[in-house]
């Protein structure tokens, strides 16, 4: 480090160790590592965002460092984030987050189509997220599907003959569609291979 870059950095580090309630600095480093890694930001360019050096804001991380609330303020606003979410922010999930596929329940009905929802027990569920897998020549009947809300989706693999309304299309690899579910429709597989779908709709409908 050049005697330039030492002074500037000692400077910054003196201005950050202002006074501030104990209450309000404890593991203030630890959070604003996590909070900045969460972001997916480097000390580098959180630095750059904020003007101070990446040297600066190491020293906070490792707790060697107290910033005052101008500084830390100065530091996340290069996130961005307010003061109040930083230290009220709930950085712990609740509910499960991750799920194997062997904890997707089945939901279908019939051995012709398998539809695998995610997150069944998730409190206040405000959108249902489906694995659906068509075998060959699965429809989901002559009686077109309604119901409230929008769904989405997109082919992973096979083909899906899909109506809504009165427009049809077939769908392959990598294809989508997105549309107000009180509109009529009805999924079927026409081809000779399996067909696969993610889901989505809001709000949910199972």
């Amino acid at each position: 480090m050049v005697p330039n870059e030492e002074k500037e950095m000692a400077q910054q580090v003196e201005s950050m160790q202002e006074p501030v309630a104990a209450s309000t600095i404890d593991g203030v480093g630890s959070r604003l590592r996590l909070v900045r890694q969460i972001y997916g930001l480097t000390q580098r360019e959180l630095a750059r965002r904020a003007g101070v050096t990446n040297g600066a804001i190491s020293l906070i991380e490792q707790n060697r460092v107290s910033p005052s609330i101008s500084s830390l303020k100065k530091l996340l606003d290069g996130i961005p984030m307010s003061i109040a979410d930083f230290f009220t922010l709930d950085l712990t999930p609740t509910q499960q987050v991750f799920f194997r596929a062997a904890e997707l329940p089945e939901i279908a009905i019939g051995p012709e189509i398998s539809l695998r929802l995610v997150g069944r027990k998730a409190n206040g569920r405000a959108m249902q997220i489906l694995r659906e897998v068509y075998q060959p020549g699965a429809d989901t009947g002559e009686a077109m599907l309604r119901h409230n809300g929008e769904e989405g989706g997109v082919v992973v693999r096979g083909r899906i003959l899909l109506t809504v309304g009165h427009q049809e299309q077939e769908l392959g690899p990598g294809d989508a569609y997105y549309f107000e579910s009180q509109l009529p429709h009805r999924f079927r597989n026409a081809g000779d291979d399996i067909c696969e779908i993610i889901s989505a709709n809001s709000p949910p409908s199972f």
